[in-house]
């Protein structure tokens, strides 16, 4: 009777699919009407779609202009609103079009949830008038948004400290560099708070406070060399970032050189955003095969959700000399039963001048047979070439950069993993050239 088991479940399986194409054929004839009109209209040139109605309690509006003439227009499936019950992180793909250097495809983001945004918009209203529900506009110059002003000639630690993880322990050095980088107004430069309108200045603190991922690539650019996607503009609570090109899970089982390519720029990331001339250490909190891309063309690896990214400033942690501040900080792997989990220490992360969580964030949640994502295991480095598997070293190196036998042992693993993989590479690239 067993036998015929795999059987029924396969038939089961069928029948739900076949299920599914139909309740979508019966949802796409209900809203044949909605459909229509859908192709027809460009909703990001509405006010309230694009929510510039609830500004300054929104990101900006240095791309309202581009927004407002239709030069960004979802593209396809995007344009279908009853979609958007899938699309949880809000996040859609538009196409982008200037006179001079034609149509190119951008990735737009509500930088929440819809539920997360209406618990901001909550939260808003209590801290202004202790009601969850209010004037919006009116609230923001009720919060302490508002009571930072332009008297106040620098945004201060001590102001923001905590707020959200880019600023867990921030320095005078990191604000003075966000202020200064601040591309929502039209003066920036400066990292004087004065220079910024009222509004502006509402707009910065909302988005360090809600979501600083804006700040995180304006402060850190792509132009300059850091590994995150540019970021273009906003309006309202949408932001536009380059699109970089497809998520890293999709060459899961991509040929074993594409791979070991893949896998060495990852561990060159993790050291870039340890250890870098600027003495500021990234710590990526938030490490998954979704939060990074892969360029179609050069085929690099780039950081594309940076929401959860972490600032140490080395140079103040140098100067302040905190208990331990000059001992080698490990992370502990932990035995989880989530995807993508990670066990760290904020306040260890922000006391200690040699870290290495990226090492070991991108050891276990990417490349190792610890990582677990969409219920696959192995990582991005299963099932090596026999001889490679043979040599055994490449699963020493991983197993010792995720969890470590030796004190210190992952300080010394990722940097064999880096070079072992970069000779991996070359050797690969020869191979082809031949």
């Amino acid at each position: 009777m067993l036998r015929f088991l795999p059987l029924k479940l396969g038939r089961l399986y069928r029948c739900l699919k076949l299920l599914l194409v139909v309740g979508l054929f019966v949802i796409l004839l209900m809203n044949t009407h909605n459909l229509f009109a859908s192709f027809q209209k460009n909703e990001l040139t509405d006010r309230r779609f694009i929510n510039l109605n609830k500004c300054p309690a929104c990101f900006g509006t240095s791309w309202c202009r581009k927004f407002m003439n239709g030069q960004v227009s979802f593209e396809t499936w995007g344009r279908l609103r009853f979609l958007d019950v899938f699309n949880v992180k809000n996040v859609y793909f538009a196409q982008y079009g200037e006179p001079r250097e034609g149509t190119r495809r951008v990735v737009l983001k509500r930088l929440g949830s819809n539920q997360e945004l209406a618990e901001i918009d909550q939260k808003i209203c209590k801290r202004a008038t202790g009601r969850p529900r209010c004037d919006l506009i009116q609230a923001m110059y009720k919060t302490e948004f508002a009571r930072i002003n332009g008297d106040v000639r620098l945004l201060t630690p001590e102001v923001v400290e905590g707020w959200s993880d880019l600023v867990h322990c921030p320095s005078q050095r990191l604000l003075d560099r966000v202020v200064r980088r601040y591309a929502e107004t039209k003066d920036s430069g400066s990292f004087l708070l004065k220079n910024l309108k009222d509004t502006e200045r509402m707009q910065l603190l909302m988005t360090l406070a809600f979501n600083p991922e804006p700040l995180v690539l304006q402060s850190f650019p792509s132009d300059e060399g850091w590994p995150f996607a540019k970021y273009l503009g906003a309006c309202g609570r949408v932001v536009a970032v380059n699109y970089v090109g497809e998520e890293l899970w999709s060459f899961y089982n991509a040929p074993w050189e594409k791979r070991v390519d893949l896998a060495r720029q990852l561990m060159d990331i993790a050291e870039q955003l340890t250890n870098n001339d600027f003495d500021f250490a990234l710590y990526l909190l938030d490490v998954s095969f979704d939060n990074f891309a892969v360029g179609p063309r050069d085929g690099k690896v780039i950081v594309v959700d940076a929401e959860n990214v972490l600032v140490a400033d080395k140079r103040l942690i140098k100067q302040n000399k905190p208990e331990n501040y000059d001992v080698w900080y490990e992370s502990r792997f932990e035995e989880c039963d989530r995807e993508a989990c990670l066990s760290f220490s904020k306040d260890s992360l922000c006391s200690r001048v040699t870290v290495d969580h990226n090492y070991y964030a991108v050891c276990q949640n990417l490349l190792s047979r610890y990582a677990t994502w969409r219920g696959t295991t192995g990582g991005l480095l299963h099932d090596p070439p026999a001889h490679i598997a043979k040599d055994g070293q490449l699963e020493v190196l991983l197993d010792e950069c995720t969890k470590p036998k030796k004190r210190y042992g992952r300080f010394q693993a990722a940097k064999e993993l880096r070079e072992y993989l970069t000779q991996l590479a070359a050797a690969s690239s020869s191979a082809t050239a031949r």
